[in-house]
């Protein structure tokens, strides 16, 4: 039998034609038309929260504690099994087409939520909507590292990731709003905040048009003249501004491929990048952890423990979504000149210590309602730069062939362990009234996140400012990938 003949070689200098563009019109559209994803993401987390004691008081659903938990956990389901399912899907059709694709399903499914009837349909469409965002977490987050300059890369993702914040904020004041009994019963408030979610995707769904699909994607799939047109396209946009374009240097000679087997997926995590796989796991699990573990479960403590009416509870988000837009918008820049490994160290250990604190100071009593939401803002303040940069850890430090896939995994199995059972755990230690094991709670999540900062003080890598096939050597460059 002959051997299969070896697949078409390209060279190409589009890798450095996108690097070397100065910062334009367009890559602000790159971000505001993909940092949706996780102001919608942002919205729903903090809709949950917020509407835990609507849910409750509901005449029709009347959700227990536990119940609130149980459906936050199959959103939580649903964006581990949509991340993997789209992401399988993005390395192979590429990352504009699941753009379109995972939004509709966000947008049918939230909206749908706002005509639930009890906690069985409830649930389901609360884990179509989290497949939906899932889904958009490996195409958006692919496509942000392949589009965005390697000098600013660090600073754009911290800030794309951390606008789920502007989500919360904006969920927390529709919530102040629509769950004021005074103003809209009780039965529909919840059901009219589900539904200005899928308003503000139907928006962003129009804008996406105007993306293109990544060049980077493209030369690897043997399409490089749709690739150079793509390009050319971009750099006549940012010419027309009146910035003058630097010279590209460097090619890269890539082997074209029609996709990648998950056989080859799972020998890049274990195989040749062991040490990567192990950092990246320790990250996205801690800060999964803290996160679901915290903030969908936020409203329930305000209510439980310091009595505030559940209408209310909106205004004490708005602080505590302003410390974690603020995190990674102050500190981004310093990914990029400080470094990723000293700002991931000091952000995640920062998080931990200032998270036990919280928790020993609840446990004393020492705390009121906002003395409680100023101790979160300044915690999280550092815990949102540091969830952030375990996306971006992920993104950019395997190769393009692999990126949305592996992006999907470790974000599953992050959400998987330290996501899907905290808001269930973290809801039972509330209903319990007991101080003692919500403090325990804390100190678990504290413990996760010092663990990874070990981690990356012992296994992170130096990525700032370097160009992704630099970072992680594409699977198929001529020469081999790199080991």
């Amino acid at each position: 039998m002959a051997a299969p003949s070896p697949s078409p070689i390209v060279t190409t200098d589009v890798p450095a034609r996108l690097d070397r563009l100065p910062w334009s019109r367009f890559h602000w559209l790159v971000v505001v038309a993909l940092g949706i994803t996780w102001i919608l993401d942002g919205l729903e987390v903090t809709l949950s929260g917020s509407v835990a004691g609507a849910l409750r008081e509901s005449p029709s659903l009347r959700f227990t504690a536990g119940d609130v938990g149980l459906a936050n956990s199959a959103y939580l389901a649903g964006a581990v099994i949509g991340a993997l399912f789209f992401g399988w899907l993005t390395d192979r059709l590429g990352r504009k087409t699941l753009f379109s694709l995972t939004l509709l399903l966000y947008l049918t499914a939230t909206a749908a939520t706002a005509f639930t009837w009890d906690l069985p349909s409830f649930a389901l469409m609360r884990f179509l909507t989290g497949a939906g965002i899932g889904g958009e977490y490996s195409a958006i987050n692919s496509a942000i590292q392949e589009l965005i300059p390697a000098r600013r890369r660090g600073w754009t993702d911290l800030v794309i990731n951390g606008s789920f914040w502007v989500g919360a904020a904006l969920a927390s004041a529709g919530s102040i709003v629509l769950l004021d009994p005074a103003l809209v019963a009780p039965e529909y408030g919840w059901r009219l905040a589900f539904f200005g979610g899928a308003a503000i995707g139907l928006v962003i769904l129009l804008l996406r048009r105007f993306l293109p699909e990544s060049p980077r994607w493209l030369v690897i799939h043997g399409r490089p003249d749709e690739a150079e047109a793509v390009v050319a396209s971009i750099e006549r946009r940012i010419a027309a501004e009146g910035h003058v374009l630097p010279p590209a240097i460097g090619t890269a000679r890539l082997h074209t491929r029609g996709a990648t087997s998950l056989g080859e997926v799972a020998r890049t995590l274990i195989r040749l990048y062991p040490g990567r796989t192990a950092l990246g796991l320790s990250l996205m699990v801690a800060q999964a952890f803290c996160y679901n573990a915290i903030f969908f479960t936020y409203a329930m403590m305000l209510t439980d423990f310091y009595g505030v009416p559940s209408g209310a509870t909106g205004w004490y988000v708005l602080p505590f979504a302003a410390g974690n837009v603020l995190g990674p918008l102050l500190l981004g820049r310093l990914f990029d000149t400080v470094g990723r490994r000293p700002m991931i160290v000091g952000t995640y250990m920062a998080s931990a210590m200032l998270l036990a604190a919280t928790g020993l100071l609840f446990r004393q009593g020492a705390l009121d309602a906002t003395g409680q939401t100023l101790c979160w803002s300044v915690t999280f303040f550092f815990a949102s730069a540091a969830a952030s940069s375990a996306y971006l850890t992920v993104a950019e430090s395997f190769p393009i062939e692999t990126r949305a896939l592996t992006i999907a995994v470790f974000y599953a199995i992050g959400t998987g362990l330290g996501g899907v059972a905290a808001p269930w755990l973290f809801g039972e230690l509330i209903e319990s009234g007991s101080r003692d094991a919500i403090l325990g709670g804390y100190l678990l999540g504290a413990g996760l996140m010092a663990l990874a900062a070990l981690v990356t003080l012992k296994l992170g890598i130096a990525a700032e400012g370097r160009p992704l096939e630099e970072v992680a050597r594409p699977l198929s460059w001529a020469d081999g990938p790199q080991d």
